[in-house]
């Protein structure tokens, strides 16, 4: 479940004045969600300094500042050697790492032993709006605080194309496991595409600046050959935040079933209410519930990496046959 960031802070403002607040948390969010500026004011908190925390001198941060924009060891090693020191004020302190993703591997490797063992009275917070391109022992030591976009967005063309798959399965007179399969593929073929487009956009993207690095002195093969590895990871991490949309489609549309059963008058969705509301009139409840945990448990699946054509039709069977 994502977050506003008010009532993650709120979350956390509550933990923390519990005693409850844990050392590490890594911030997720799609850009516009307000995760930098969470995890500014979550510092402020931890050292008493609503106004300006990253000029306390107990708030430590790294970012993205070498020639690649990575975050690289030496960055790591001196946020480390500050946070062993004792703290200036008597306090707590905070080590901050804002766009975590771009921590170079053997970066993320060497502050491995203070994610897992901070000092006293430390808290270290992670930002990041791609986290599946961290390590896995980073995220697994982590608290994630996953937050959703300040401004809801109004459904991109190929998410378009699915509800209107979606609306002409719905007119169907039965759900035949022929149209099943038939909007499974449908939903594979969007699929194809975007990780068709998202792979020549992040291959655009490295050749352009392969071009004027190129031209640049002092550039050495090794670093275009990490750039190349970034813009391809960049690409892989574009289509998995993609695919993730289309799902949300999915999730909508049964929600909306529900909402509409219950007397909601929210809906997802509202252009296609009178198919959501057709559904809600000729499906069960325990129905609509058990298709909603069948998309939801794509959407696990997918963040486990199952094999993805299998997936889809495991959960299309279970969403949308009789």
């Amino acid at each position: 479940m994502a977050f506003s960031a008010d009532d993650a802070y709120d979350l956390l403002q509550n933990a923390d004045a519990a005693q409850r607040l844990a050392h590490a948390y890594l911030i997720t969010g799609p850009e516009g969600s307000g995760a930098r500026a969470l995890a500014v004011r979550l510092a402020g908190l931890i050292v008493g300094a609503a106004d300006t925390p990253l000029k306390h001198p107990d708030v430590h941060k790294a970012e993205p500042e070498s020639k690649s924009r990575r975050i690289v060891i030496d960055q790591m090693r001196e946020m480390e050697r500050e946070l062993q020191m004792r703290s200036l004020r008597g306090g707590r302190k905070v080590g901050i790492i804002f766009d975590a993703d771009r921590l170079q591997e053997q970066a993320a490797n060497a502050f491995l032993k203070t994610l897992e063992e901070p000092p006293r009275n430390t808290h270290l917070l992670l930002v990041s709006s791609l986290p599946d391109q961290l390590l896995e022992t980073i995220l697994s030591r982590c608290i994630e605080v996953p937050l959703r976009a300040v401004e809801k967005r109004l459904p991109g063309e190929r998410q378009v194309r699915l509800l209107e798959a979606l609306r002409s399965f719905t007119t169907r007179n039965r759900a035949d496991l022929s149209g099943v399969f038939g909007l499974a593929q449908k939903f594979r073929e969007l699929l194809a595409e975007m990780k068709e487009t998202a792979g020549d956009e992040a291959e655009a993207a490295y050749k352009a600046e392969e071009k004027h690095y190129k031209a640049t002195s002092g550039v050495s093969a090794s670093w275009l050959d990490e750039r190349e590895e970034y813009f391809k990871a960049l690409g892989e991490s574009r289509y998995r935040n993609e695919r993730l949309a289309l799902v949300e489609m999915l999730e909508q549309w049964w929600a909306d079933v529900l909402r509409q059963q219950h007397g909601g008058e929210h809906l997802d969705l509202p252009d296609f209410s009178a198919d959501t509301g057709a559904l809600a009139q000729r499906t069960p409840v325990t129905s609509v519930l058990r298709r909603a945990a069948a998309i939801a448990g794509l959407r696990e699946n997918f963040g486990r990496n199952v094999q993805e054509q299998l997936a889809v039709e495991v959960a299309f069977l279970e969403a949308f046959a009789a």
